[in-house]
């Protein structure tokens, strides 16, 4: 049902975006923009063809490292050893989002790690986007070492709080995620469930950041508006069907 919704959202926005646009037979897709978001609309943040809307984290277009095929994001990390350097990275949104729902499908390979990483400040003082941003864990559970670590499994607000129940799907199956912030309130929702709830910037969430990997990153969870970003943990990561809706 998730991904129908989501299509629907993707092809919607693209009529009206081929009926707005000044009709020419010389107009390609390479063309097509990402529409600003606005409020209590769903709206695409990938086109399906292009980066547009995406760039590399730190500055710069995307890494040669990302794809583009069946209307999806992938990490080419099957051909590492030939990437130049700055192939690779995290990409980040262009626009920041303050209160927001976010959906997208992800698809990691056998041992694979990545992350969702959102409220990220670009700046920099910050080389890293989890310098800033919280990140849901994108993984392998089965077969990635990072999953005998508790609250470093699918789904979890990564190194912060463990999801209330395992909700991940076989690898090399598709995976249904959303994230939403509103006024402080966090929720991680994994294929339908919710798996995260938190209240931010509390003193409870000051004691968690602190007793955590993230204590000595005095930016980290520090930003009430940021960047969504993708990661590049080095492994072959899918993502699909990426919208958002400001609250």
């Amino acid at each position: 049902m998730m991904r129908v919704d989501y299509l629907s959202v993707v092809a919607a926005a693209g009529l009206l975006l081929a009926c707005s646009a000044p009709k020419s037979e010389e107009t390609s897709t390479e063309e097509i923009v990402v529409a600003e978001t606005t409020a209590g609309e769903w709206t695409p943040l990938f086109d399906g063809q292009t980066f547009n809307g995406w760039s590399k984290y730190g500055g710069g277009e995307v890494g040669k490292g990302w794809k583009i095929e069946n209307g999806e994001f992938y990490l080419d990390a099957t051909n590492k050893e030939n990437w130049q350097d700055g192939d690779g990275g995290d990409i980040v949104t262009n626009e920041e989002f303050e209160n927001f729902h976010f959906k997208t499908e992800w698809k990691i390979s056998p041992n694979g790690n990545s992350g969702i990483i959102f409220l990220v400040h670009e700046s920099p003082e910050f080389e890293r986007t989890y310098h800033t941003g919280l990140e849901m864990q994108v993984l392998d559970n089965d077969g990635h070492p990072d999953a005998k670590i508790i609250s470093h499994r699918a789904g979890d607000l990564y190194d912060l709080i463990v999801s209330s129940e395992e909700t991940v799907k076989p690898v090399g199956e598709w995976n249904q995620a959303e994230v939403i912030v509103n006024q402080g309130k966090l929720d991680l929702i994994l294929n339908g469930v919710t798996v995260v709830s938190t209240t931010l910037w509390t003193p409870e969430w000051e004691a968690l950041v602190a007793d955590s990997k993230f204590k000595d990153m005095p930016g980290f969870g520090k930003y009430k508006k940021g960047k969504i970003a993708l990661q590049d943990h080095g492994d072959v990561v899918h993502y699909r069907n990426l919208v958002i809706k400001k609250l």
